[in-house]
């Protein structure tokens, strides 16, 4: 594993792009923050050791509501423990990043077949409004969508070149990267891996990704593309005390 101290907010990647590039896509109250809704399925707290976080936290998002936090060692109590689970981060030291000339560009109208995709193949949480964030590309097949990959973004819809997944200073994350089971094996997550990575390297930023603990075969695939295991932290989805007509976000993917 890479040890390194903490680089750009990469410890606390969620926190640096919600209180940073992603500030227009926050809510906010004092040390917790979280994505509108449809957007992303996190939020974020300043300091997870710290109460007055957590109050906060409970504060933004009212009564009875799940919400995914990471890292977080230790859940307050007035906080339901609803799921929990071990991540790893992995950085660009070694990748080599090149277009992928069969890849297309998606958007808003592939948001239904975004979601299939992401539904039969559960690459981490992906909301219908996700899309909005960075540049997303696709591969297809006989005009069906069979592979996907994307990045995060910081306001809304893109600009031509993109702005990136989580984005943090001199940084973006790699995500959604998916292949539908009947075409794995041909290849297509390295290239648009290499893709997304080419466009982040463009802007200067350089890919960083996250994956399941677990999920040994992708870990596998970014190490033998040039990235290097960072850390590991702890991934929590937990629900606020009390109950609300209305709670928690409409999700697709994701185990936890």
């Amino acid at each position: 594993m890479l040890q390194q101290t903490d680089l750009g907010g990469l410890d606390n990647a969620v926190w640096a792009a919600l209180t940073g590039p992603h500030a227009r896509l926050a809510e906010r109250v004092g040390r917790a923050a979280r994505y509108r809704d449809g957007i992303y399925a996190f939020a974020a707290l300043a300091d997870p050791a710290d109460p007055a976080a957590w109050h906060d936290l409970r504060t933004l998002v009212g009564p009875g509501t799940t919400v995914r936090i990471k890292p977080v060692d230790r859940v307050p109590d007035g906080w339901r423990l609803q799921g929990a689970g071990v991540g790893v981060q992995l950085v660009d030291t070694a990748l080599r990043a090149e277009p992928a000339p069969e890849a297309v560009r998606l958007g808003p109208g592939d948001v239904p077949e975004i979601l299939d995709l992401v539904a039969r193949t559960r690459p981490g949480p992906y909301l219908r409004r996700t899309v909005e964030m960075g540049t997303y590309l696709g591969i297809r097949h006989d005009g069906r969508l069979i592979a996907m990959a994307g990045e995060r973004s910081e306001m809304g819809v893109p600009p031509a070149g993109g702005w990136g997944r989580l984005r943090l200073p001199g940084w973006t994350e790699i995500s959604a990267v998916c292949t539908d089971p009947a075409h794995r094996g041909r290849g297509l997550a390295t290239r648009l891996v290499r893709a997304v990575a080419w466009g982040i390297r463009e802007r200067g930023d350089t890919p960083f990704l996250h994956a399941a603990a677990d999920n040994t075969p992708a870990i596998r695939l970014y190490e033998s593309l040039g990235f290097t295991l960072r850390r590991r932290s702890r991934i929590v989805r937990v629900r606020s005390a009390g109950t609300a007509g209305t709670a928690g976000t409409s999700e697709a993917g994701g185990a936890l």
